[in-house]
């Protein structure tokens, strides 16, 4: 099980948001490229990053930064989200070097993009399903759909997606610890490989997480407890490293 750092970016700089909230962020660098250096020298073996200005613009707006990111670390393998729409976007950042591409509100307003993005590019396209009680959030978590989280991974189970990225949007960013519960139903549910990711903060929830591994938990992403010292980059990695 991997442990992912993520950068989420604002206006040029690494934030942390509560509960999606743009108006809620906390600046943690002014130098994302520095920052991408910092969970490398770390440990990580992945990244995670999302263009919080784009997923609210519903176009990419940080691309130049995500491929300055690429140029600093060529091996580190990037997974980008927020902001794409269209498989033009999707064939760019691919292009870049990027080794995912996460499809979100896209996923849910064009299942048919995903879909095509997975015959274009197998195993490179992850479904990113943000919930709030169960139900998919879009638009930056901005707008609350109708449709249950379990029923739109099910509905890419056969198109060939590499995961899916589950965030309990009501813990992200609260250090609440992470809906284990829920994620591992997802995932054993859905028959698809998950990436948990929403109040990951401490080394328990890291242990949570791998004792329900093998329900189809792949991996784990942790933004502002990583940031805050809260939780250690290579204990946590270590923890999920153990059979």
């Amino acid at each position: 099980m991997l442990i992912i750092p993520a950068i989420d970016l604002k206006d040029g700089r690494c934030v942390r948001l509560r509960q999606g909230r743009m108006e809620e962020d906390t600046v943690f660098s002014n130098d994302p490229v520095a920052m991408a250096s910092h969970w490398v020298e770390q440990g990580a073996r992945r990244l995670h990053l999302v263009d919080l200005n784009g997923a609210f613009a519903g176009t990419p707006i940080h691309a130049e930064v995500v491929h300055a990111i690429h140029q600093a670390h060529p091996q580190l393998p990037l997974q980008i989200g927020g902001g794409i729409r269209d498989m033009a976007c999707i064939d760019r950042y691919l292009q870049a070097g990027v080794q995912w591409v996460i499809l979100g509100t896209a996923a849910l307003r064009q299942p048919e993009l995903v879909e095509a993005a997975c015959t274009r590019h197998p195993g490179r396209i992850i479904v990113g399903i943000d919930a709030r009680d169960g139900l998919v959030a879009t638009e930056g978590w901005a707008e609350l759909s109708q449709t249950p989280a379990l029923d739109l991974a099910r509905r890419f189970r056969a198109a060939g997606i590499a995961a899916i990225i589950y965030t309990d949007i009501s813990r992200d960013g609260m250090m609440q610890g992470v809906n284990v519960q829920a994620t591992a139903d997802l995932a054993r549910d859905s028959g698809l490989p998950v990436i948990a990711s929403g109040g990951i903060s401490q080394l328990a929830d890291i242990e949570a997480l791998r004792q329900v591994r093998h329900a189809g938990i792949i991996g784990a992403i942790s933004g502002r407890a990583l940031y805050e010292g809260q939780l250690d980059l290579r204990a946590a990695q270590n923890l999920a490293d153990q059979p």
